[in-house]
């Protein structure tokens, strides 16, 4: 497997745990717009060198995760914005562009430091 993208994640926005009771992660990189922050992990924003498509895994903080679908702009706002919606749903269609549909357990918490990488 090769590594596409990786990032350590630095913080939590105050709401950002939220979203992972609705089965969701919200990722910026460091410097995202003080209204989305709230909502949002942020992290380091790493270079993606490879596509972003379902038969990826995502590893984060030392779990594996499937890549089941990946929406058509979700690659394009990783790479420029570092700015997606990770969705533990295992749907195999994208529910909004932006989004990453992945399959597994959501997590409980993610601390900063945990890190996430994209391997294909």
């Amino acid at each position: 497997m090769t590594m596409i993208y990786q990032t350590t994640i630095t913080r939590a926005g105050e709401h950002a745990a939220d979203a992972l009771n609705d089965g969701m992660m919200i990722l910026f990189r460091e410097g995202a717009p003080a209204d989305i922050e709230a909502f949002c992990f942020i992290h380091q924003h790493g270079t993606l060198t490879g596509a972003l498509q379902p038969g990826c895994s995502m590893d984060l903080a030392e779990q594996r995760y499937p890549v089941t679908a990946v929406g058509h702009v979700a690659e394009q706002n990783l790479r420029e914005l570092g700015h997606i919606t990770l969705r533990f749903d295992g749907l195999s269609e994208a529910e909004y562009p932006g989004t990453v549909h992945v399959a597994g357990r959501v997590p409980d918490y993610i601390a900063a430091g945990a890190v996430l990488t994209f391997v294909a």
